[in-house]
């Protein structure tokens, strides 16, 4: 891996016409270098940070009426309307489009949202890191008013929301907050933080909030690939962030 690694960046730094360090100083880069056949350096910034982040948005799906829904599936689109801020909007104009999965999908996010052990201020922040780490916006949208309802405080969502880690986070919020990041971010658990967690919050909970993090990826990631926007053409919650600049801050 290490000898990938330094001939990446040899490569690479080659291409975009920066100097080459000699064989006997890569080690200097440390671990770092593992990530450097992921970038090719352009002044100093990765070519994550392309201009496409900051592109407007144009919905890629034509959003589903009930009416057009075949009569089989308007049983599922009542249940969603029971629950869904924005009608058939947001993730459910894709998923209704493969009905299957969308009941599947639905059943899943019930529990999940209403039905979890964890309590609704912590499982609605830990929906909100996911939307952050993902320039999620339509999801950040619809989820911080439930969160502020559910007790979760304007200071910590706004850090957040500014890619920061919050600074007033009460102890429960602090857990959530880095187990979900280093889950996120680092697709791991450091064995202390683990037995934390299992600690303050029991099995159960812990197990509900991994699935849940892992969930609201998927979420994110529907939202995302269809281009969904905010309602009524408003203004969109999060600035976009290329992904290593997001890691960077909210691992700080």
């Amino acid at each position: 891996m290490w000898a990938f690694a330094c001939t990446a960046l040899t490569a690479l730094l080659s291409m975009s016409g920066r100097a080459v360090p000699h064989a006997s100083h890569m080690g200097d880069w440390g671990p770092k270098a593992l990530l450097l056949p992921l970038l090719l350096l352009r002044g100093g910034q990765p070519a994550l940070c392309s201009s496409s982040w900051g592109d407007t948005m144009t919905e890629r799906f034509e959003q589903i009426s009930y009416a057009s829904l075949p009569e089989a599936v308007r049983p599922l689109a009542d249940d969603i309307l029971k629950v869904s801020s924005a009608a058939l909007g947001g993730p459910y104009n894709a998923l209704l489009r493969s009905p299957d999965m969308a009941r599947r999908a639905f059943d899943f996010l019930d529990y999940l949202r209403f039905r979890t052990s964890v309590n609704k201020r912590l499982n609605e922040f830990a929906i909100l890191i996911q939307a952050r780490i993902a320039n999620a916006q339509y999801e950040w949208w619809a989820h911080e008013p439930i969160a502020r309802k559910a007790g979760l405080s304007d200071a910590v969502m706004r850090d957040l929301q500014h890619c920061q880690r919050p600074a007033s986070m009460q102890a429960d919020e602090r857990l959530v907050y880095d187990y979900c990041i280093q889950l996120s971010l680092n697709h791991r658990v450091p064995d202390a933080l683990w037995q934390e967690a299992v600690t303050q919050m029991g099995e159960q909970a812990v197990v509900d909030l991994t699935v849940l993090s892992g969930t609201y990826v998927m979420v994110s990631m529907l939202l995302n690939a269809t281009q969904v926007g905010i309602p009524g053409g408003g203004a969109e919650p999060l600035q976009v962030l290329d992904p290593l600049e997001i890691r960077q801050r909210l691992l700080a």
